[in-house]
């Protein structure tokens, strides 16, 4: 019996091995009386071996499911936001394509990144849904991001924003982090997004303009117009030529269009380029680059300007898709979720204004010198112009099914996902 009683002692200490064997109790009791006899001591022994066999379950549970026990008292498990930046060229856009990963994308390094620095367990990352892993918006095959915002759960680790970069290339940053409500959804809580497109000017020069690219200076009332034709597609439309695979009664093919102008040009690399600035509850696949691309169509004369209010009609219109090269994810809004937890005291607005200098300066280093370089060196503006010919934009929807085939072909081929 000497034997038993240290067995007993550490039982004693172990909460999980009572709570499981309410039974131990009374022997507990029988033992304080003294000793009683050799049955006795059998059924403390085979006690304490089905308790240690169910510890041993346990631990290997845990470590199945990933989890470190003395990590998850250290760093508890919240809910929160990370401010991405990023340059896309290389990449097949933002969200992860399961099955194609000869096709990386940026959440393919952003999740290599959440595991190694400690952030999320590894056996979670073929998985994000266990991680409430959800992006704001998602970006085309090529496309930048200065304000991307992705929510998730995460172990609460010290230095969280420097360990995660450690494991990034230079081409994604984290820039800032912040905790939210449990429920938070960065998708679904999005009350609007803003798109930027940067495109030489010479996209607006007349359809006969032969003179190289870095010559062409663009009008002031060639920009005017520019920016009138781009103020109608303010208010809810129905963007069903704007995409693909929507039917003209599809519900959701009506989008909110809040803002939408070109900024003055300026000069880069003896290049004249200029921004074009849109802002939307949400968008669908290319349709932003339809957007740029139909009213590009009407400015150098392949189109009259009534194609724009045909587009928002019934019938099929042929819709040009401006290169993806220049559009870039400026910011996204949570307007009412600020509204709601803001100044509740305990959740913090989700702004940016400290971040500014960082998403300036990371623009500055990465996404517009790619987008530049890659232009002026690719030229893949004036190669997509010389494609706006092929489109017949007075033709019906029956006249135009061979081309809409086409598209559809090539738009199959854009791995990865525009806008939103």
């Amino acid at each position: 019996m000497l034997k038993i009683r240290p067995l007993l002692s550490a039982l004693v200490n172990r909460r999980l091995t009572l709570e499981r064997n309410g039974g131990l109790s009374k022997l507990f009791c029988m033992m304080s009386e003294g000793p009683r006899d050799e049955q006795t001591a059998k059924q403390l022994k085979r006690a304490n071996e089905e308790n240690e066999a169910e510890k041993v379950q346990a631990t290997k549970k845990l470590k199945a499911e990933g989890v470190n026990t003395e990590d998850e008292k250290k760093y508890p498990k919240k809910k929160v936001v990370l401010l991405l930046a990023y340059s896309g060229k290389g990449y097949y856009g933002m969200q992860r394509n399961p099955g194609t990963s000869q096709f990386r994308t940026i959440e393919d390094d952003l999740v290599t990144a959440l595991i190694k620095s400690g952030c999320i367990p590894e056996n979670h990352g073929n998985d994000m849904k266990k991680m409430s892993f959800q992006r704001c918006a998602r970006t085309d095959k090529g496309v930048s991001a200065a304000g991307q915002v992705v929510s998730l759960k995460v172990w609460l680790i010290e230095d969280i924003i420097e360990k995660i970069n450690e494991h990034l290339p230079l081409q994604i940053r984290v820039l800032g982090f912040k905790r939210v409500t449990q429920g938070f959804n960065s998708k679904t809580n999005c009350d609007a997004r803003t798109y930027t497109y940067m495109l030489p000017t010479v996209a607006f020069a007349p359809k006969d303009y032969d003179t190289g690219p870095s010559a062409f200076r663009l009008e002031t009332e060639t920009l005017q117009r520019a920016n009138r034709l781009f103020a109608l597609y303010k208010g809810t439309h129905n963007f069903h030529n704007f995409t693909s695979q929507k039917a003209p009664s599809d519900p959701s093919a009506r989008r909110y269009i809040t803002e939408m102008s070109c900024g003055e040009p300026f000069l880069n690399s003896n290049t004249q380029f200029a921004v074009i600035t849109v802002r939307g509850q949400s968008f669908m696949m290319h349709q932003i680059r339809k957007m740029i691309g139909l009213v590009i169509a009407v400015i150098k004369g392949y189109a009259k300007e009534d194609v724009m209010e045909r587009s928002w009609g019934q019938d099929k219109v042929d819709v040009p898709k401006a290169p993806g090269l220049g559009l870039v994810l400026e910011r996204v809004h949570f307007d009412r979720y600020n509204k709601r937890f803001g100044g509740d005291g305990l959740h913090e607005r989700l702004e940016w204004d400290r971040e500014e200098e960082a998403i300036k300066a990371f623009k500055e280093a990465h996404i517009y010198p790619t987008i530049v370089e890659t232009e002026c060196q690719e030229g893949s503006m004036v190669s997509w112009m010389s494609t706006l010919s092929i489109h017949d934009f007075e033709a019906t929807a029956t006249a135009t099914d061979s081309q809409v085939n086409k598209d559809q072909k090539q738009e199959n081929a854009d791995v990865g996902n525009d806008s939103d």
